[in-house]
């Protein structure tokens, strides 16, 4: 786009991509939120939880990065945001060694969560596995021999992992039990989540399609995807009223004011066809479900 990187601090902090850090933790908001309506919620979960998501948000960022420069992603045709290693002012050496760093990190302070959240053993070695898990799809979804997001997967994980892992995970985390009120928020959120990504896929499906990644954009055509991405929207706005007819929670609904901003998103998304007009809606579309979240979670909290 217009960003020039012309300093090896400037290429990592954008390497690093701090926009996209409200919506990894939006999933843990969404779950703390819920946590605390029902009375189960703890302060040093929240602060270990979002600090694990930010390293392993960081961590998907530099991945990213690298797979996509070695995987030929992030050739000179593409038109999203110019890449650190594409711009040569960070070596594939060194993002692998960062990437081994954030990996390091986010093991640690995961570690340090469910020592301080489990109780036994068995429950102890359950996240142990998500962690890890977490972490192999952080660094897998454009790096590896067989990346999954160049086979359209990135959609599945992101709901998985911003959705329903991520809020049902840190809920459990937060009080030990397992209730399926925590779903249907985690459902909205895994929408929200994906819809960010089918943007960025959007955005980048001309380069994709060069390079053999097969996100869903480029599988299904852009109409499709425009089409795919309201459902997402909508879906994500939806299920939430089925929560609030279960739960009689109605001030909830006080995230439904963010609905007009996802619209306009929707709308751009639609109408606007290059990558330059499609990039600013990446972050809004992120923005919006940050704050679609901390509504949600004021109105939940007002209700009790």
């Amino acid at each position: 786009m217009d960003i020039t990187l012309t300093s090896k601090k400037q290429a990592w902090l954008h390497a690093i991509r701090l926009r996209t850090l409200p919506l990894a933790l939006s999933s843990i908001f969404m779950g703390s939120f819920v946590a605390a309506y029902t009375g189960n919620f703890k302060w040093d979960v929240l602060l270990l939880a979002a600090l694990t998501t930010i390293f392993l948000q960081i961590l998907s960022n530099l991945a990213n990065d690298y797979g996509d420069s070695i995987h030929g992603a992030d050739s000179a045709e593409r038109l999203g945001p110019v890449r650190a290693v594409q711009a040569g002012l960070i070596s594939l050496a060194e993002m692998k060694s960062a990437m081994y760093l954030l990996a390091g990190l986010s093991f640690l302070t995961g570690l340090g969560l469910i020592y301080v959240a489990v109780q036994n053993w068995l429950t102890f070695l359950v996240f142990l596995i998500l962690g890890l898990a977490a972490i192999w799809a952080a660094i897998s979804y454009t790096s590896g021999k067989k990346p999954y997001g160049y086979i359209g997967l990135g959609d599945i994980s992101v709901f998985l992992f911003f959705g329903i892992l991520g809020v049902a995970g840190t809920y459990f985390l937060h009080s030990l039990t397992f209730s399926w009120t925590v779903i249907w928020p985690a459902i909205s959120l895994g929408c929200f989540s994906t819809a960010v990504l089918n943007i960025n896929n959007i955005r980048d499906i001309s380069s994709d399609q060069k390079a053999g990644k097969k996100s869903i954009p480029v599988r299904i055509g852009r109409a499709r995807a425009v089409l795919y991405n309201w459902s997402l929207i909508i879906l994500g706005n939806v299920t939430i009223l089925v929560f609030v007819l279960q739960n009689g929670t109605w001030s909830a609904l006080l995230a439904w004011l963010v609905l007009p901003l996802m619209i306009v998103v929707g709308r751009s998304v639609q109408t606007k066809t290059s990558a330059k007009e499609l990039d600013p809606y990446l972050k809004k579309m992120a923005i919006s479900t940050l704050i679609w979240v901390l509504l949600f979670g004021i109105g939940l909290l007002f209700s009790t």
